[in-house]
């Protein structure tokens, strides 16, 4: 009788189990509160902004990995060319041109949301000199080149459109080492920027490996 009752309790609790797995989709779903959620992808991002007072444009190419929704390790290349206009018998035209790169790092905050917050900084270094020319002559040369070590903390807004693409605006704030131009060039490349970007990858791979199939 007792080996009875328990065949019984056992045929109720596996029809419970089906019946369950069939109102959610035709899967057992364990717990899935530990599961780490993993991401890479390529993004693009253009900015404006000011060096020594004078309109800078910037554009980004930045790859990177994403841990949990919540941190990003990669790195990112910039470009900048600068209306600096400086006059000089050395140059007809004199604007600023460089770039720069590096380690880039963001902790991401709201990371479940579709909007989230970041703080991404940039840690490297790069070159800028001065146009000779005009920059559209592909004869132009760029003289005066200088290193510079660059730290750009900034914050932006992300929006989840889907799992494979990220919207990106936000703030920056660049920082560079002192050059050795003359005293009436720029100094440095310090300014602000702010810019539009858009990220390209899967942003939450193996998110249910936790689930399986009946």
């Amino acid at each position: 009788m007792k080996k009875v009752k328990r065949i019984s309790a056992a045929l109720f609790f596996l029809i419970g189990i089906i019946g369950c797995a069939q109102e959610s989709g035709d899967y057992v779903e364990f717990n899935d509160r530990n599961n780490v959620v993993h991401g890479v992808y390529l993004g693009f991002a253009g900015h404006y902004g000011k060096i020594a007072g004078k309109d800078t444009y910037l554009g980004s190419v930045k790859i990177a990995y994403v841990a949990n929704q919540q941190f990003e390790v990669g790195f990112v290349g910039v470009g900048l060319y600068s209306e600096q206009n400086y006059a000089s018998s050395s140059f007809s035209v004199g604007d600023f041109v460089g770039g720069y790169g590096g380690l880039h790092l963001e902790p991401i905050f709201f990371g479940k949301s579709k909007v989230n917050l970041s703080l991404p900084l940039l840690i490297g270094g790069g070159a800028v000199g001065f146009l000779d020319g005009d920059i559209n002559d592909p004869f132009t040369d760029v003289n005066d080149w200088e290193a510079v070590f660059v730290f750009e903390p900034g914050i932006s807004i992300l929006y989840n459109i889907s799992r494979y693409v990220q919207l990106e605006t936000g703030f920056k704030y660049r920082i560079s080492s002192n050059t050795q131009f003359v005293s009436d060039k720029p100094k440095n490349i310090n300014g602000y920027s702010v810019g539009l970007g858009i990220k390209i990858g899967v942003f939450n791979m193996g998110r249910n490996r936790y689930k399986k199939n009946i």
